[in-house]
């Protein structure tokens, strides 16, 4: 009875605590892109070089974009002839970054470990776009053309709003944002609930403890078949880091379900050819690697 009760709090305990981090963040990033200008963003992208690259993670780290959404402003970057590397590094950091994950490792790991977290993927967002250009994977951008919505006249006319209005659409636009995926998240909290309350320790420590060599790559592609969406692998690395599984591996495990995602490489195989997305999915295991191992030498 007392694990039933445990797991039950756990479960109701994560899930407010997500949804409200989610509500919060969203809000508050929506008002800020309300001020963010695409004409004026792609004019500083246009650059060559680490600059460009570093602009467009940092954009990347400010949207909190699912794979529907990151695609079509990807395909707007390559339409709009922003460099290519800098289109890559918005790609990699935009689901490795958003800040929905950064407030849940935050609240969750502390911030000292978001930050680790951020510095990790975001250099890595910044090296493999850079690489990527130099090595001229442009040429395996399909010939294709996406349709994407110009809304700049409505983002003008939202921009001269009162805060207080701002803040309202902003809030229900993040409403609707969390319906489509709180079965998702429950589903998360639910199966990070069962391991909190049920799974033995010694299992978990057998197969991923801090101090198994290869945990780390394992967890990364471990990851992949868990993701469902962000909010959902990371309270089940939580609860695994609660068993005992070392904290390089967790990271791990969330970098891989965050960015090797099977229903997002299958989208980006519609807009890439399959060399290139064979890549994507080499530069996000390499990231989830670099950053476990990190996390294990700085623990």
């Amino acid at each position: 009875m007392n694990t039933l009760l445990d797991t039950l709090w756990y479960f109701l305990y994560i899930s407010l605590e997500l949804i409200g981090l989610f509500l919060v963040i969203s809000t508050v990033v929506g008002l800020i892109l309300m001020h963010v200008s695409e004409e004026r963003l792609r004019k500083r992208l246009s650059g060559r070089g680490l600059a460009s690259n570093a602009i467009a993670g940092l954009f990347g780290a400010l949207t909190p974009f699912c794979a529907c959404s990151t695609l079509p402003i990807t395909t707007g970057f390559l339409q709009a002839r922003v460099p290519f590397g800098a289109v890559m590094s918005f790609l990699i950091a935009s689901p490795l970054l958003n800040p929905i994950i950064m407030g849940m490792l935050g609240a969750m790991l502390g911030v000292k470990a978001a930050i680790l977290y951020f510095i990790v993927a975001f250099g890595c967002a910044i090296l493999f776009g850079f690489l990527l250009d130099r090595l001229g994977a442009e040429r395996y951008v399909k010939r294709i053309r996406i349709k994407v919505e110009r809304s700049a006249s409505a983002q003008d006319e939202r921009r001269a709003w009162p805060w207080v209005r701002k803040a309202v659409y902003a809030f229900r636009e993040s409403w609707d944002g969390l319906r489509p995926i709180l079965p998702y998240l429950f589903i998360g909290v639910g199966l990070g609930a069962a391991i909190y309350g049920h799974l033995p320790e010694d299992v978990v420590m057998k197969i991923a403890g801090g101090d198994h060599l290869l945990a780390i790559p394992v967890s990364a592609i471990l990851g992949i078949p868990l993701y469902i969406r962000a909010e959902t692998v990371i309270p089940i690395g939580l609860a695994l880091l609660g068993k005992g599984m070392g904290i390089g591996a967790v990271i791990a495990l969330i970098i891989g379900g965050a960015g090797m995602a099977i229903p997002e490489m299958s989208m980006l195989a519609g807009l890439f050819k399959r060399p290139l997305v064979a890549i994507i999915v080499v530069v996000i295991f390499l990231t989830a690697v670099t950053a476990g191992y990190a996390f294990n030498a700085l623990a």
